[in-house]
């Protein structure tokens, strides 16, 4: 059978027939693509006389109906900022429902009440799903680290005419069906620049390049024994890759550019993907989950009604922080929100403190607003703006002039930034949990053991950055001319100015002579041996520190992979570099 047979096939046995003309309004097809579909059914035994289904017609109906639901929900939702942290994607409410208990009902009401439910970020609000709803909740203990391809296979085995389902989707109509005849993905008939596939005259789904528009991709996908056996294989194997990390389920249904399985299209308005706060906002304008203490604050800041806070964009997520991008009251701004455990790490009381100092000084761009107890934060958006490039050498001169410029100002707040003694308190945050690290014992008495020549040949204290890398150099065009301003200042705190020098490279990962590069371009080819071991000292401590911040970050379920090891290997590395170097 082909798929018109199929889908024909599938219409006569959930309803009597009655003519092909009804029979063509219900499948969509031609009258003469029903008709020759009807006359092969029959020929082929699945139709009898009077065009009722035959027994072997309901034996392959049977063997392709649905069997269970695998639904993901494990992933942060980082997108749907400013919604308040704390409420998983899949508990977000339209019209008052859950959008995952919504899912779980229309699973119920095709009889399918097998559902594995894949969590992981807060997993634990969504246990009362196990009592109210009997799913069986699967744990995704990487779910900060990798996509959901490594979440669906937790549920890999479970694959056998089964539904796959994102949390995130409302679906004005029941997407699911008691009868199933092939395996399909589910896309929009809506083009958008974002997507990887669209449909063909075939009705396959193949890949587009970056270039092209493509259907949207719902994320739905249902799939019988055979084709899941397909992809569990594929799972397993992709998933045995590192570089996959990153990667969607939906990797496992390609083959030479175009899915295995077929495409199911459905109309925009019907099925709805909410992945971000405007999507929500569209969809139901009273949801509770719009309540959100960043808009109260932007809308007092501004005078205005949250409703007038528009053009809200999540930005890339920082390592230490969430911002946003929104338009009020003619003008653009960021509003940055403090990430998971940041109020442990950072005394934002100090933060205000190093803003009031450069006030003025043209190092950045004055804040609109600061809140020194929670970290919210309002600045003005700068058009065009880019990020250092760490191996552009023109670039690097121009940012260690600016670097250069900050610390002759010689500005001075009231508080430190003790390096060695965040080393410790990073590692008091574990909680008495050991190292990730075998020799991180060894590694700490060797980097401690370099204290002794940086306070010997410390430079004075200055207000230094700390966290001065390359993306907190921003390029920007003011008319004609492209200007630089150094931004966030949450780490800064009176130290040696030379600490940026190290913050930078680390940050940047540069191996030995990429740092030696930017040494020399700070110091315009003038460095001591002295200076440069006491910096190469700096480049291991602050390894560390770093590398500590990440296990505590990790612990959190916050996991930065490449960079976390890296920095702990320029706490080995640089440690051997300095003693390399004569002079006590």
């Amino acid at each position: 059978m082909n798929k018109q047979e199929k889908d024909i096939l599938k219409i006569l046995w959930e309803e009597p027939f009655i003519n092909q003309r009804i029979l063509a309004e219900a499948s969509g097809y031609s009258l003469g693509m029903v008709n020759r579909s009807v006359r092969n059914l029959a020929e082929s035994g699945y139709l009898n006389e009077d065009m009722g289904l035959t027994e072997l017609a309901k034996r392959e109906c049977q063997k392709n109906m649905p069997r269970n639901a695998v639904i993901l929900a494990a992933g942060f939702g980082t997108r749907m900022l400013p919604v308040n942290p704390g409420t998983p994607k899949g508990l977000l409410e339209v019209n008052g429902e859950p959008l995952v208990e919504r899912l779980i009902r229309q699973l119920h009401e095709v009889d399918i009440t097998e559902i594995s439910l894949v969590v992981g970020f807060m997993k634990e609000k969504f246990e009362y799903l196990i009592d109210e709803y009997g799913v069986e909740l699967v744990v995704n203990v990487d779910y900060a680290a990798k996509n959901n391809l490594y979440s669906l296979r937790l549920a890999a085995e479970q694959l056998s005419n089964t539904y796959i389902v994102p949390c995130d989707i409302w679906c004005n109509r029941n997407p699911f069906n008691r009868h199933e005849m092939y395996s399909w993905y589910m896309v929009s008939d809506i083009v958008e620049d974002e997507s990887d596939v669209r449909v063909n005259r075939k009705g396959e789904l193949v890949k587009v390049s970056k270039a092209s528009a493509g259907n949207a991709m719902i994320g739905i996908a249902y799939l019988l024994e055979e084709d899941a056996r397909i992809v569990r294989e594929r799972i397993e194997r992709l998933c045995g890759d590192s570089e996959n990390d990153d990667a969607f389920w939906e990797s496992a249904l390609y083959e030479d550019g175009r899915m295995i399985v077929p495409a199911r299209v459905v109309h925009a308005s019907h099925v709805v993907e909410i992945d971000t706060y405007e999507q929500l906002r569209e969809l139901d304008g009273e949801s509770n989950h719009l309540k959100s203490d960043a808009l109260d604050v932007i809308a007092e800041i501004f005078d205005s009604k949250p409703d007038e806070i528009e053009d809200i964009r999540v930005l890339k997520k920082g390592m230490t922080n969430r911002s946003f991008l929104f338009s009020c009251c003619g003008g653009k701004y960021i509003m940055r929100i403090p990430g998971e455990g940041t109020d442990r790490l950072i005394d934002r009381g100090r933060e205000a403190d190093v803003y009031r100092a450069i006030a003025g000084k043209g190092l950045c761009d004055n804040v609109v607003y600061i809140n020194p107890k929670n970290g919210f934060k309002i600045t003005k958006f700068l058009e065009g703006v880019r990020g250092a490039d760490p191996d552009d050498v023109s670039d690097l001169r121009r940012c260690m002039k600016k670097l250069r410029d900050f610390h002759e100002m010689e500005l001075a707040v009231d508080h430190e930034f003790d390096i060695f003694g965040q080393i410790e308190f990073y590692e008091s945050l574990w909680e008495g949990q050991s190292s990730v690290y075998r020799d991180y014992r060894t590694t700490k008495k060797n980097v401690l053991s370099l204290r002794a020549y940086i306070e010997a040949h410390r430079t004075a204290p200055t207000l230094t950055h700390i966290d001065a890398v390359p993306d907190n150099f921003l390029f920007y065009r003011d008319g004609d001319e492209e200007c630089l301003q150094l931004t966030d200042w949450e780490y800064a705190g009176m130290q040696d100015p030379h600490v940026d020098i190290a913050m930078f490279c680390i940050y940047s990962m540069y191996e030995k002579d990429q740092v030696d590069r930017l040494i020399d371009i700070y110091f315009e080819g003038n460095c001591p041996d002295a200076v440069r071991k006491k910096i190469y000292c700096y480049v291991a401590a602050c390894g560390l520190l770093w590398s500590n911040w990440c296990e505590y970050k990790r612990k959190l379920g916050v996991e930065f992979g490449e960079y976390a090891l890296k920095q702990y290997r320029f706490a080995k590395e640089y440690y051997k570099y300095a003693k390399e170097i004569g002079g006590k």
